[in-house]
């Protein structure tokens, strides 16, 4: 499967469970660390370890199968690592602190993108 496709049934499988706020940040002139990341919020703390659960699982189905939760105790933060994208799922006070989106939003010259 294409690293887009995956992105795609990534979202619509955030989107399908309710995630919030989904949003895609290119990283291939960013970082060396995946293509992707895709930021969500959820409702709530069981929102987040659900929808991370149901991630994992689906894309399981779709022959993704190495794929892990980061964050199984906290109540505010998870982080889905499929090795080419990485999704966070965050309740919205943690995201708005962390603001990933404005980390990330600037261009970053390839001889000086993060490993």
């Amino acid at each position: 499967m294409r690293i887009i496709d995956i992105k795609d049934n990534i979202e619509k499988i955030l989107d399908d469970n309710k995630a919030q706020n989904i949003t895609c940040i290119d990283l291939k002139n960013k970082s060396y660390i995946a293509d992707y990341m895709i930021v969500a919020s959820g409702t709530s703390s069981r929102h987040l370890q659900a929808v991370s659960e149901i991630l994992v699982t689906k894309l399981k189905e779709l022959g993704i199968d190495n794929c892990r939760i980061e964050g199984k105790d906290s109540n505010d933060w998870k982080l889905v690592d499929t090795q080419d994208i990485i999704v966070h799922i965050f309740h919205p006070e943690k995201r708005e602190f962390y603001d990933l989106e404005k980390m990330w939003s600037e261009e970053i010259p390839k001889e000086k993108a993060m490993i």
